[in-house]
């Protein structure tokens, strides 16, 4: 009998090491599959902002280059009209004073001859007409008789400048002198405006340097025309290269920085957004797993408590018998002891539906971290996803990529409310117009995407003008009509990446609002038939 006693506490005890275990290994899953989920999170976090980053820094690359270009367009045109007056004096005048007002390209604009003399200036408040300029810039555009972007350097009038300028030839071949405007970079100016506009209170930021690592544009403006050294994103970005990198900038904070080189002058953009903010939403999003699965996981564990005592409930009753087993009764209250072999299988259920919950938990948070919270639409992380499915199976595509028109106006007249509203109105109007098969996406702010698989040029076009028109027709309380503007690429085209289509259709986008807006442009490379716009 005490041999009994002896072997039937020895078979509790270990009982109750094995559901201590089972009840460590349930909590261990659990914190486990919490942390796993925080880091996978936390590195599709990190990966699709420094890829927004690269993508970002080539679009402000884009818009630079363009905006370069179009000042030494301006500048051209003007040279041919100087070079066949080049007589008229008054001409000079005119010249200068056109070049500064009409496009707002240059802070000043000037005509030198070609001793350094200065013959026209605009502003005249400069007072430099008819002295000689020394200043660097102006000795370089003399020297190099042709088309030129300089180094910064400080002009006569005392400013840190930038200075595009175009040679004159007279019809003999004979050198005249040169048309030149001046960029201020400490002061307002548009290339200041076009990248400042960039520029977000989460700390975001994007600065410009040139071959020599000096600052053309930061949002310190202070450290303009400084130069920096040691720097592995600057040497990348001047080396030739693109691309994206994690980094610590002279703050000593960490960021995630995307970079490409400018085509048009010797210059890098680097866009740069905090590593913290940046994972900011991601600590929303775990304390919303936590909220969600912590009463399921508590839940579990007070059942499996519950479970070991009753697991636990049959050995104790033998123990006691066993105590009695001279007792008459003993033979049939071992009968009714139930075994414990059953208990520990429904232990082994228990576990198993805990953890089933906790997975599904998950599962409906990455679907929520796939969806636009705002429009109900797919997200930029959804929208790549989409986009690698398409490609792997072969299907082709159309990319529309819509915009609207003069949005920041609805914001600051009726508010971010209002704003907001007009976005889930105009997210119901894409998504009345497109196919069910077709996938629309708000990529941010007041950027959409629509993916319409097996679409031809000619059936994205048609799309694009139905749901143009659709949203221009419609009323949109109380902000009343709004137009977008959209453009179009497609995939697959010869030797192109799904980042060359997504450019595409944005470089059509752009087209759309540089030509007048509310309208929609195809890319050239993706028509396959001459396309009649409806009436």
């Amino acid at each position: 009998m005490l041999r009994l006693k002896h072997s039937l506490k020895i078979e509790l005890d270990l009982k109750k090491l094995i559901l201590f275990l089972a009840l460590s290994a349930t909590i261990v899953t659990f914190l486990n599959s919490f942390y796993s989920s925080y880091q996978v999170q936390k590195q599709q976090l990190q990966a699709e902002t420094l890829k927004s980053q690269s993508a970002y820094a080539a679009k402000l690359v884009s818009a630079t280059d363009r905006f370069l270009q179009s000042a030494q367009q301006q500048l051209a045109y003007s040279a041919k009209v100087i070079e066949s007056n080049f007589d008229n004096t008054l001409i000079y005048s005119q010249e200068v004073t056109r070049l500064r007002l009409q496009t707002d390209s240059f802070n000043s604009t000037v005509i030198v001859l070609a001793n350094g003399m200065v013959k026209g200036i605009s502003p005249k408040s400069l007072k430099l007409e008819g002295k000689k300029l020394q200043s660097y810039g102006a000795l370089q555009a003399l020297s190099s008789k042709e088309p030129m972007i300089s180094e910064p350097y400080i002009s006569a009038a005392n400013n840190l400048i930038i200075f595009i300028s175009h040679p004159l030839f007279a019809s003999d071949g004979r050198y005249l002198g040169y048309v030149g405007g001046s960029i201020y970079l400490k002061h307002a100016s548009i290339l200041n405006d076009l990248l400042q506009v960039h520029f977000h209170k989460d700390g975001s930021y994007l600065y410009v340097v040139d071959k020599n690592r000096r600052l053309l544009y930061h949002p310190n403006t202070s450290r303009i025309g400084e130069q920096v050294y040691n720097n592995e994103v600057i040497e990348a970005v001047l080396s030739g290269k693109h691309g994206t990198q994690q980094l610590v900038n002279s703050q000593n904070e960490a960021m995630l920085a995307g970079y490409a080189p400018l085509q048009t002058a010797p210059w890098g953009i680097i866009t740069q957004r905090p590593l913290e903010a940046t994972l900011e939403p991601l600590d929303g999003l775990m304390i919303n797993v936590l909220h969600r699965t912590l009463p399921i996981g508590l839940a579990t564990l007070l059942f499996i408590w519950l479970l070991a005592r009753f697991i636990a409930h049959p050995l104790r009753d033998l123990a006691q018998t066993a105590n009695a087993l001279d007792n008459p009764s003993a033979p049939q209250q071992l009968k009714v002891i139930k075994s414990w072999y059953f208990e520990s299988s429904e232990l082994r259920k228990a576990m198993l539906k805990g953890v089933g919950v906790f997975q599904n938990q998950i599962g409906v948070l990455r679907q929520e971290a796939q969806t636009d919270p705002l429009t109900g639409l797919h997200n930029r992380r959804s929208l790549d996803g989409i986009l690698e499915h398409l490609t792997s199976t072969q299907t082709s595509f159309a990319v529309l990529a819509i915009d609207i028109d003069f949005f920041k106006h609805v914001n600051d007249e009726y508010g971010h409310d209002i704003g907001d509203l007009v976005l889930q109105s105009l997210a119901n109007i894409i998504l009345d117009v497109t196919r069910t098969t077709d996938f629309v996406t708000r990529t941010g702010g007041e950027e959409f995407i629509v993916i319409s698989p097996n679409a031809t040029a000619t059936t994205a076009y048609l799309l694009a003008e139905r749901l143009r028109m659709r949203i221009s027709e419609t009323f949109i309380g109380p902000v009343g009509y709004i137009n977008v503007s959209v453009g179009i690429a497609g995939w697959p085209l010869k030797q192109s990446s799904i980042d060359d289509i997504l450019r595409l259709a944005d470089q059509a986008l752009y087209k759309a609002k540089r030509t007048g807006r509310n309208r929609s442009v195809l890319d050239s490379q993706y028509q396959d038939a001459e396309i009649k716009k409806p009436d």
